[in-house]
Order: C-alpha cells, then structure tokens, then sequence
C-alpha cells in the first residue's frame, strides 16, 4: 500500500500527561483543518490535566479534502486513511491497558467530524466523547441510523446557528443518531456564534472530561439547546 492510498500512514502523534498504562485514562485529541497538532494537545491538557493526552498529526494538516458533507467517495482515501489512524491509536491504547471505556475523544471542526464518525462506526462504550463545531460525515441523509450501541457514553455536543461551514440541521441529525444508539447526548446550540468554542463549552468540557465524574448508569439523555 502507499502513501496515496494510505496518506495519513505513519503520521506523528504529539503526546502530553501521563504515559498510558493500567489505571490511567486518555483522551484522543483530533485537530481541525488546517491546524496544527500541537493547539489541541494544548486544549486537551487544559481540559483534562491528569489524562494521557494523544494529538495526531494529519498529513499535510488536513483528515480529508472536501466539506465533510460531501459524497464519500469524493474524500477518500483519506478519510478511511484518518479513521484508521484513530483506530490505531484506541487499539494501541487497549493493548496498553487503557481500555476504550477509559479513552475519551475530543475535536473541533473537522476534528469534531472525524471523532463522531469514528465512534458510531465503532460503536460501544467510550468515556466520553467532546465534539466542537462538527457533525456526522456524509451527504445528506448521511446522518441517519447506523447499527450497534454505544452505551450511554456521553456526548457534548456545540455549535453556533451562525456557522458556516456546519448547518444546524446536520448537527442535530447528529444528535438525534447518538441517541438512537443508546448515547447520552448534551446538545448546545449558541445563537448568534460562529464557527468558534466559547468559554460555556470549555468549562462544559472540563467538567466532562474531570476524574470522578458521575458515569451516566441509564439510557440516553438530552441537556438540550443552550
């Protein structure tokens, strides 16, 4: 296989935090367009100072080419290319002895995109999941049912109704799919805000991401729009 076909083969992991390992927990940190790494390692360890903290680096400092609602075919490889990537990374948490329960992941833009369409396409328990400014990948229509559980893990789930590069629509879509596999969904929506984090989902992150946390033990909830 190569490099064309695999583009984000290989691709850096910034690291931050504790190494991983029994009893520790991580957080998968997912980059947006165009961004470097290292900003969301730097979130990541502002949100969650005890984690493990793994930040990959996208080739050429992008997960895939086009609008994340674009026919699919129009952004492979690459995007099979990142959700493989990310899979590496769980899979080698796991084998460190961080299972995915203890894994959370974080991601603004199309970080947020790539972190929602890896986890319903890996469904079961997460730790939690923080998506910023991002929605499920596809086409319209591509936000419907998708198969399996994930296991009351909790979402937070931002956005401004100004965006413009993520519709509302599509973000509640989103919302509406992580529930329908058994997800715990707190969905804030901030009129008048583009595509930005605020300070509510900074502190809303802190709390979800915090040791010792409450687990949700029921079925899905809903925080509602903000």
């Amino acid at each position: 296989m190569t490099d064309r076909d695999d583009p984000h083969r290989g691709l850096e992991i910034l690291a931050a935090g504790p190494p991983p390992g029994p009893g520790t927990r991580a957080l998968l940190a997912v980059h947006g367009r165009g961004a470097p790494a290292a900003e969301m390692r730097e979130l990541g360890r502002l949100l969650a100072p005890d984690r493990c903290v793994l930040a990959p680096q996208a080739a050429g400092r992008t997960w895939y080419p086009e609008s994340f609602m674009a026919p699919l075919e129009r952004n492979q490889p690459w995007l099979d290319s990142a959700l493989a990537a990310l899979d590496a990374i769980v899979s080698r948490l796991a084998e460190d002895g961080v299972p995915r329960e203890r894994v959370a992941l974080l991601g603004f833009s199309q970080g947020a995109c790539l972190a929602l369409e890896y986890s319903v396409r890996h469904p079961g328990r997460y730790d939690a999941v923080v998506a910023l400014s991002g929605g499920l990948i596809g086409p319209p229509g591509a936000a419907g049912p998708r198969p399996g559980s994930l296991r009351s893990t909790p979402l937070l789930l931002g956005c401004g109704d100004r965006d413009p590069h993520v519709p509302i629509a599509r973000v509640r879509e989103t919302a509406e799919t992580w529930r329908a596999l058994e997800g715990a969904v707190d969905l804030r929506v901030y009129p008048g805000m583009g595509h930005a984090i605020n300070a509510e989902e900074i502190d809303a992150a802190r709390v979800l991401l915090a040791p010792g946390r409450d687990r949700p033990s029921g079925g899905p909830t809903d925080g509602g729009d903000a």
